[in-house]
């Protein structure tokens, strides 16, 4: 009896707790606040339990385009976009070694590149072709909106070490090839 108790507990303990924790299951927020002022668009102060508070609330939409949108930049900022022929940091710094080792600036005229080019959003959506309620031939993507919106996070976070990486390996590499064409 003990043990089916402890089962018992143990199991609804486990139920609630997995319920509790799911970060994508929507629950109802009261966002009201007394003597409420609004600082911009979507941040304002006010009384909240008898306490004065900051509150922000964006709408998951706009939270969602703005980190991708964020992310897409920065990623033509680091890696370059091919349709509107942006090099990049990644771009400048090939070119860059390029130029040191060209035999006019003192190299032997082969290039040694080692810096892969692993841009990070390509690999992102795997469509589900099928026909939709309107019978049409479409690609469905769906993701948890949380988790979208926690790896376009993670995202810009690579993006911009990886941007402080190149920048410095830049400004090395301008560097080098300054020294050696002063050296000429």
């Amino acid at each position: 009896m003990r043990t089916l108790n402890l089962f018992l507990a143990l199991a609804t303990t486990t139920l609630l707790f997995s319920c509790k924790t799911n970060p994508n299951k929507v629950d109802n927020i009261n966002t009201s606040l007394e003597h409420q002022n609004q600082i911009n668009g979507e941040s304002s102060i006010g009384v909240k339990d008898g306490n004065a508070v900051f509150q922000k609330k964006v709408s998951l939409n706009e939270e969602l385009r703005k980190v991708q949108y964020e992310v897409y930049e920065l990623e033509d900022r680091v890696y370059g976009n091919r349709r509107f022929g942006s090099l990049g940091l990644y771009g400048v710094l090939r070119e860059c070694k390029i130029q040191l080792s060209d035999p006019r600036n003192g190299g032997d005229g082969k290039l040694m590149w080692t810096e892969p080019l692993e841009r990070i959003t390509d690999k992102e959506d795997e469509f589900k072709i099928g026909i939709d309620e309107q019978k049409k031939l479409v690609a469905v993507t769906e993701e948890f909106l949380v988790d979208r919106i926690q790896r376009f996070r993670g995202y810009k976070t690579t993006l911009n070490a990886r941007q402080d990486e190149y920048e410095e390996k830049v400004s090395i590499c301008k560097a080098s090839l300054r020294s050696k064409t002063a050296s000429k």
